[in-house]
């Protein structure tokens, strides 16, 4: 059969490549530094101090991560080439330059991820937990397949064929497939495909050998088979008449991104509905397959595809190694971090369950998942519940499944309160589930917004206007991280429980600009993006740097997610040059090089990778010993300070500022145990307590001492 592939679109527009910048070499690159990060991840796959499962955890996340990368920042650098537009990177490569370079690292980390997973999988066969390939099953084991497979997954299949009257089928993002090779009774052999559907379990249990009946008499003894193998086995049930001569796994990754013109969008909610539903159609940026699959099969795929050879990753089985991620829900909890218990904080607990007298005693400060999250989800219950509160506003980014903080904003348009939200339908990924939250939220009268055209809103700000006798206080939760019960039990996150006034009239103005028609440009005592964040930072940086040269003792640390705005980085390399110790706890992408001479001697960049992930965002500034702390949704990237809605928030309680000079990021700067130290040429080495140090795990001391705990 002929090949119908049709080619990437030729540029329109061929644009030459600007001449690479004299400071190039001081950066490192994007892309590169983030393949890094989810190597740092792997490592926690890869060490064995880690519990089992726990290991298993990282792996998948790893693989999660990188598919996620493929699908925006690959995808990204594809559509400059295809365009013809040469935009060099920060640190002076082209996108093909960066293409090339993605590939070789991305082949590599996969590669390293299946050694890794063959490991694990030793491992967990040793403990009882055995994940088999469908030839090594036991006769009960394959007629239990066999049975499952006629029950639940034969009426699931579509067999699709690919001849002159069916085209080449659609074969949708991240799902996994089997390209076939079948003969019908004259001799005649065509394609077809099947796709695995993602609707069951990728790991199909199956009873133990010991029990084949099923019956649970072995409770920790577990037994799964992939089931694209059961599949495999049993697709003549497909394909009656003929003959299966092959079957070949591969996956398929495409272009995620949604692209939106939002300023000719008449209704943002169904624009991004639509491009949400056209994100499956979205190019091919990645075909994975096994080196098993015929030349013959992968060019029809690649030609169909409209995919160039480089395009094509051939790695060792399983492919979507993301999928052993179910075998994290086993009941073996000796094979998992130990549980915790998240503290109440006792401001809140002593309050005889009066949350507002608490915030008016004193602002309070908390750390998640240390802190219990419970008490944010609490405050806007109370909130929607007391009979004095007249308004409550709140951004919501991420806010997941089954919301209580949705429900308490429901609840509280229930019962008659002003309540006005901005969901943000362009939170990458979560489109869907806040798009059911906007229409749920307005059936009940609340007042929903989207944003504001060309920006998120990623600040994480509720308030609640109360009257108290003859007066109105405004009560604010601002935090780092977003209003999400489930990712706050593993993200680490900073919230602040306040009712300073300026705080609150600022929260005000901010809700005005993103309901209203607003042009406020000064704010009390927030840095705002993309209004004055940029320049808060950098004024405060300088501030620094001049107070070091009257003989001060400049120092910054800053505990970010990423570092990659090249005007906060040269500010950082000013500050080091200027003598000011730079601190910077950078848990992903880092663009900044440390330790080059006469440019960074005076920075230090450490990424921790612990049981939880780092989310939280602090910047604290010496300040000629006069320590000033702000917190915040804003990480050091252009599109954080440029073209999203961003809150930094200064600590007022000289207290709070304890805790987290002395308490929290002391705790970081110490950390040995889950800390890689980078090196100026971008790459980094895990530090290891050195002679008689102690060992300091930070998130096992600050489980061991939460946030709550009063620094005197």
């Amino acid at each position: 059969m002929p090949r119908t592939r049709s080619p990437r679109r030729a540029p329109a527009v061929s644009v030459p490549a600007s001449p690479v910048p004299e400071d190039a070499k001081l950066f490192v690159n994007r892309e590169l530094s983030t393949l890094a990060w989810f190597r740092r991840v792997l490592e926690e796959a890869q060490d064995e101090r880690q519990p089992l499962l726990e290991r298993v955890k990282f792996l998948a996340i790893a693989s999660s991560n990188l598919a996620e990368f493929f699908m925006v920042r690959v995808a990204g650098l594809k559509q400059q080439v295809d365009a013809g537009v040469v935009e060099l990177s920060i640190d002076g490569l082209t996108p093909a330059q960066q293409l090339a370079a993605i590939r070789q690292e991305a082949l590599q980390l996969m590669s390293d991820t299946r050694d890794c997973l063959r490991g694990l999988m030793a491992q967990l066969d040793a403990v009882g937990i055995h994940v088999s390939d469908y030839a090594a099953l036991t006769e009960h084991q394959k007629a239990y397949a066999r049975k499952y497979f006629d029950e639940m997954i034969f009426p699931v299949l579509t067999p699709l064929a690919y001849d002159p009257g069916r085209p080449f089928p659609h074969i949708s993002n991240m799902s996994l497939n089997l390209a076939l090779t079948v003969r019908a009774p004259n001799g005649t052999k065509r394609f077809a495909r099947v796709k695995v559907p993602n609707t069951l379990p990728r790991l199909l249990p199956v009873p133990s050998v010991a029990d084949p009946s099923g019956n649970g008499t072995e409770p920790k003894d577990s037994h799964f088979v992939w089931i694209d193998q059961v599949i495999a086995a049993h697709l003549q049930t497909l394909f009656p008449g003929w003959q299966v001569m092959e079957a070949h796994p591969f996956r398929v990754t495409r272009d995620a991104e949604v692209l939106i013109q939002e300023l000719e969008a008449e209704d943002l909610l169904e624009t991004i509905e639509r491009s949400v539903r056209e994100r499956r159609f979205g190019s091919v940026v990645r075909l994975t397959m096994e080196p098993t699959m015929p030349d013959a099969i992968r060019r029809i795929l690649v030609d169909n595809l409209s995919i160039e050879p480089d395009d094509v990753y051939t790695v060792l089985p399983p492919l979507g190694t993301s999928d052993v991620m179910q075998l994290c829900a086993l009941d073996r909890h000796e094979l998992k971090d130990p549980p915790f218990l998240a503290a109440n904080p006792p401001e809140i607990a002593e309050s005889a369950d009066d949350i507002f007298a608490a915030i008016r005693r004193q602002d309070i400060l908390l750390h998640h998942p240390y802190d219990s999250f419970a008490t944010v989800v609490e405050f806007l219950q109370a909130a929607a519940r007391d009979p004095n509160v007249l308004a409550i506003k709140q951004t919501l980014y991420r806010v997941g499944g089954n919301s209580p903080i949705v429900e308490a904003l429901l609840e509280a348009a229930r019962n008659g309160k002003q309540v006005a939200v901005l969901v943000e339908l362009k939170a990458r990924f979560d489109e869907e589930s806040n798009i059911e939250w906007a229409k749920a939220l307005e059936r009940e009268g609340v007042h929903v917004v989207y944003g504001l055209p060309g920006l998120k809103t990623h600040s994480k700000t509720a308030l609640v206007v109360r009257k108290e006798g003859d007066r109105i206080r405004r009560y604010v939760h601002l935090a780092t991280g977003n209003y999400n019960p489930v990712t706050a039990q593993v993200y680490t996150d900073l919230g602040l429980f306040t009712c300073d006034e300026e705080m609150g009239a600022d929260a005000t103005d901010l809700f005005n600009v993103l309901t209203g028609y607003s042009s406020k440009t000064d704010y009390r005592r927030f840095l705002v993006a993309p209004i004055t964040l940029r320049a808060g930072i950098a004024a405060l940086i300088r501030r620094e740097i001049e107070q070091q040269q009257q003989g001060g003792q400049g120092h910054l640390v800053f505990k970010i997610n990423a570092l990659i705005d090249r005007q906060m980085i040269h500010l950082l390399y000013q500050a080091s040059q200027a003598g000011v110790r730079v601190d910077l706890i950078v848990r992903g992408t880092c663009s900044l090089r440390p330790g080059l001479p006469g440019v960074s001697d005076n920075i230090r960049v450490v990424s921790i990778v612990g049981r939880f992930l780092e989310h939280s965002r602090i910047y604290y500034f010496r300040n000629g010993g006069n320590d000033q702390v702000y917190l915040g949704s804003a990480d050091l990237m252009s599109r954080n300070l440029n073209r999203r809605v961003e809150i930094l928030f200064p600590i007022q309680d000289a207290r709070l500022i304890r805790q987290l000079r002395h308490q929290i990021l002391a705790t970081y700067l110490a950390e040995n145990m889950r800390a890689r130290l980078m090196l100026p040429d971008g790459t980094y080495v895990r530090l290891a307590p050195e002679g008689d140090a102690e060992p300091i795990d930070s998130q096992a001391r600050l489980l061991a001492r939460p946030v709550t705990e009063v620094v005197s």
